[in-house]
């Protein structure tokens, strides 16, 4: 199934006996993450938290829980984006086998990203403050976005195949952010996103970025793919989400059509505040560092907007679907 959004792709699950919903009112302060926890080490199912103090947005976390829930996800498009970077990796394999190839250049075109003019994701505004401020972990620095798709673009382009993608974790609320005017983004220079800030660095304009939140399942592990080159994450997210990527421009902004939540924003290029600490993947707290920070300009979100979420720590959680995907792929 082609998901055209989170929810659809909730709804689904949950028709397969693979989600539950919680409508108890839960605490964002450790108490939905300890719930996440419990869940997840029990193998259980998707949990969409329906009634979260503080938020009237509903969220979704242990999407990817299990690794039959993964390959469930994706089990229309899987096989084709295996064989398109089959071919990237190694273009002889045409000639080997012509026949197993025939559908890859079609499975890459019909993805290649594409603007649109009007898209669910224009819906509707909101703060930071509004959003679900989940924080996981007794030390974190404040609420973070744990499932962030960061997308920036070199200076002067408007081509999407150059876009990045990545999954950078951004910090919502507390030490020094001034909330919903500021947020931190933790990324160091060597990545994609640092390569676009070094850019910005010589020149004037603004360096611009989006966070994005939800979308198809697809989107989210476009941002951690180590893609082969001249391969996009938006052309990665449309073959495996099996639609083309859809996006609109407002103000300078990448904004993905059918994400739940789009954060846009101006980092700025020369200054940083304390970021974290943050109860991080390896089961250890990285400690409060400077990083940049981002302006908050917009907080979109489209009608059915759900807050996807994850929880991080002390190996395996969920994230390690990621891993599986990629071993896969």
């Amino acid at each position: 199934m082609a998901y055209n959004s989170l929810k659809q792709a909730a709804l689904d699950l949950e028709k397969n006996g693979q989600l539950i919903r919680i409508k108890a009112e839960v605490d964002p302060d450790l108490e939905v993450a300890e719930i996440h926890r419990r869940v997840f080490d029990a193998q259980g199912p998707a949990l969409l938290f329906e009634n979260i103090k503080g938020s009237k947005f509903p969220a979704l976390s242990n999407l990817y829980g299990t690794f039959e829930r993964t390959d469930f996800l994706f089990r229309h498009t899987i096989e084709k984006v295996q064989k398109v970077i089959e071919l990237k990796a190694d273009p002889a394999n045409f000639f080997k086998n012509p026949f197993r190839y025939t559908s890859a250049p079609f499975t890459a075109l019909s993805a290649l990203p594409r603007k649109r003019r009007s898209a669910p994701i224009l819906y509707g505004k909101t703060q930071i403050d509004q959003l679900t401020l989940i924080k996981s972990w007794q030390m974190d620095g404040g609420a973070f976005v744990t499932m962030p798709q960061v997308i920036t673009l070199p200076p002067n382009v408007k081509n999407m195949m150059q876009s990045n993608i990545g999954m950078y974790r951004v910090q919502l609320s507390g030490n020094e952010y001034e909330i919903n005017k500021e947020v931190g983004m933790h990324y160091q220079l060597h990545r994609g996103i640092g390569v676009h800030h070094t850019m910005y660095n010589e020149i004037d304009e603004p360096f611009k970025a989006s966070v994005v939140i939800g979308g198809p399942p697809s989107y989210a592990f476009s941002a951690i793919m180590p893609l082969p080159e001249g391969l996009s994450e938006m052309t990665f997210a449309g073959m495996l989400g099996g639609h083309r990527y859809g996006y609109v421009l407002q103000n300078g902004h990448v904004i993905p059509a059918f994400a739940d939540f789009v954060i846009t924003g101006t980092i700025r290029k020369k200054e940083k505040k304390p970021e974290g600490p943050f109860g991080d993947h390896l089961g250890y707290y990285s400690l409060e560092h400077d990083f940049p920070v981002m302006e908050v300009e917009n907080v979109y979100h489209r009608k059915d907007a759900i807050w996807h979420f994850s929880v991080v720590g002390r190996p395996p959680q969920e994230d390690s679907s990621f891993g599986y995907m990629i071993h896969n792929l």
